[in-house]
């Protein structure tokens, strides 16, 4: 086996593998102020972006969930690659060939399992797309011709052919390194009764991507009459795919995503195709399985899906009844949404492929700009089941569309789409509807209900959700915390002064801690104008630190990190004086403290039978005093 990796290498990986670009594959972010960029976590589900970026120092820190690194720690653990892998992964994408102790560089070497697996698929896939052009690929020419697409449509998805043989891929993979097991745990090969054999056989194939392009999976569309298998066949869950969270053209549709604030969620391989080719280029679909929860947590860090931003989700579906079953099934995750979510369905039941096909490229646009909210459609595709001539179907359609509206987040909204109700159901009284809703969405919830028929008010059972780890609402621990902030981005800021701190200034057990380490590391005074490499001086300390001093177990490596990141209070331009008041500020409560500790000993001592330690204790209060007001001055005036 190769040795580790050179150390000058890893430091030139990370050099050359921008913190904000690697995210940026992953999630949306947006400008932060001070120099940070903000987004969605991809490690916990959350309604509004806590997960912090800082390109400067090239390091991340997610305040929800605590999860805090560089480059290299984001992509393994956004990836589940060993530290070796997510090295040689940043390095395939910068362009730079890593070299190992005892012995060098050997290619094929120290490879892990993902980078194996993604390897295979990436010469499948140009295995299928080559495959296309041979004699016998001729039904999957014809089949993409007559859904309007071109060769050099193809290409641009990598849509390719598998030969109808038992073995073609298989040998192919073989003979350039890869084992049958591999191919097997991969999804490219299944056990036959003779050793492995292709899992694709005569099928048109369209190479599914992970959002950063790799190839991890693929679908494949039966075109011959002997071929006994499924419409459509799909890799199986694999150590690289798994369908629950893989879109199919997500790395292709992220940018525009992003600039649009919208994501058209389509059914199939082709109806992406069609969408991108006609304009639509937002366009993803699942593969092989329902839109559900895993779908929803990619789609909304791309859109950055948050209160105080409101993007566009629109799903397509046909105009059939099952086409409304899964419109109606999306309903079902709407509130996991905190964007506006659609449904666009052609009346005539064309999916936008065969729209394409039929009525060209503008009419794919048109359907996408034809959208209905989703509240709307799931309320109406309810009354269409009800005889609304009659009172008993009118009142059965309320009952039946009440959880529907009870179920709308938004006040306003909800309140709007009672009015919608009304109207539609013809009772022209508003506050009936409004009570028949609260009745039966009480009755649904198991409350108990008031005489008046509305929900009885029960005592509240919710909880208000804790603050994350490390946060307080105490003005002088925020203060010790800007100042130890400072400390690791801006350590010129305060300099000696800081350095001269006791560590009785800081109260918190995580900011005496670190205040420890930084003194540690050689103080202010080393940490220069601060950068990565102050930041990673820092936490090589951390790395070799023991237990804090009352023995508490505090990740100072973690503290570290989320201190590089968190912004200051502060605008750019007046962090010099900030610095100086803050280091005013947090010495004017430690000596406020030192005055409430000789004032209580003061209390406890006769002036008249102790008088010569009152005088003392009397004199340093003075003291104090006049050395508070200094402080309380300079502050003010920095």
């Amino acid at each position: 086996m190769a040795g580790r990796i050179r150390d000058e290498d890893i430091a030139l990986v990370r050099e050359r593998s921008p913190i904000a670009d690697v995210v940026g594959e992953h999630i949306q972010l947006r400008n932060a102020g001070g120099g940070n960029l903000k987004g969605l976590c991809p490690f916990h589900d959350e309604k509004s972006p806590s997960f912090n970026v800082t390109p400067a120092r090239g390091y991340y820190y997610c305040f929800g969930c605590a999860e805090g690194g560089d480059v290299i720690t984001f992509v393994r653990k956004i990836e589940n690659l060993t530290f070796g892998e997510a090295v040689e992964r940043l390095a395939r994408r910068a362009g730079i060939q890593l070299r190992y102790e005892q012995g060098g560089y050997v290619p094929g070497r120290e490879q892990g399992e993902r980078r194996r697996l993604i390897e295979a698929h990436r010469a499948a896939a140009e295995f299928y797309a080559t495959g296309l052009a041979a004699p016998d690929a001729a039904p999957g020419r014809r089949f993409l011709s007559e859904r309007g697409f071109e060769r050099v449509d193809a290409e641009r998805f990598g849509v390719g052919y598998a030969p109808a043989e038992w073995e073609a891929l298989t040998r192919h993979l073989v003979a350039r390194g890869f084992t049958p097991q591999e191919l097997i745990k991969g999804g490219l090969a299944r056990e036959g009764r003779r050793g492995p054999v292709d899992r694709f056989r005569g099928r048109l194939v369209w190479p599914i991507r992970d959002i950063t392009g790799d190839v991890i999976g693929f679908g494949a569309r039966k075109l011959l009459d002997s071929d006994d298998g499924p419409k459509y066949l799909n890799t199986p869950e694999t150590p690289i795919y798994h369908k629950s969270s893989v879109l199919y053209g997500v790395d292709l549709a992220k940018r525009e995503i992003a600039r649009r604030s919208q994501a058209v969620v389509v059914e199939g391989y082709t109806d992406v195709m069609a969408c991108h080719l006609a304009g639509v280029p937002t366009a993803v679909a699942t593969c092989g399985t329902s839109f559900g929860e895993e779908h929803i947590k990619v789609l909304r860090r791309l859109l950055l899906d948050q209160a105080e931003f409101r993007g566009e989700v629109i799903f397509t579906f046909d105009g059939d009844s099952a086409g409304q079953k899964a419109a109606l099934r999306a309903f079902q995750d709407e509130r996991k949404f905190v964007t506006q979510t659609f449904v666009a369905v052609q009346p005539d039941g064309l999916d936008p492929c065969d729209l394409r096909v039929k009525q060209g490229d503008a009419a794919v646009r048109d359907l996408i700009a034809r959208r209905e909210p989703l509240f709307a459609f799931a309320i109406r595709s309810v009354l269409a089941q009800y005889d609304l001539n009659t009172n008993e179907g009118r009142l059965g359609a309320l009952d039946a569309a009440a959880p529907i509206v009870a179920a709308i987040k938004d006040p306003g909204l909800r309140k709007t789409y009672v009015v919608d109700l009304d109207r539609w159901l013809g009772f022209m009284d508003e506050r009936f509807v409004i009570r028949r809703i609260q009745q039966v969405a009480g009755r649904a919830a198991g409350r108990p209900q008031s005489r008046s028929g509305r929900p009885a008010d029960g005592p509240a059972t919710g909880t208000r959700r804790g603050a994350p780890a490390g946060a307080t609402h105490d003005p002088a621990a925020r203060l010790e915390a800007e100042a130890l902030k400072l400390a690791v981005q801006r350590p010129a800021l305060l300099g000696p002064e800081f350095d001269a701190l006791g560590p009785d200034t800081f109260t918190v057990p995580e900011h005496i801690a670190l205040h420890g380490l930084i003194a540690a590391a050689g103080g202010t005074v080393a940490g220069g104008s601060g950068g990565r490499e102050w930041v990673d001086r820092l936490l090589a300390h951390a790395a070799s630190a023991g237990a804090s001093p009352d023995g508490a177990e505090i990740d100072l490596a973690a503290l570290v990190t989320r201190f590089a990141v968190e912004a200051l209070r502060a605008d750019v331009s007046i962090e010099e004086r900030y610095g100086a008041a803050v280091l005013a500020k947090i010495q004017e409560i430690a000596v406020g403290r030192a005055i409430n500790q000789v004032k209580a000993r003061l209390q406890r001592l006769n002036p008249v039978e102790q008088q010569q330690d009152y005088n003392r204790l009397f004199g340093e209060l003075v003291a104090l005093e006049q050395q508070r007001r200094v402080l309380r001055d300079r502050a003010a005036g920095a």
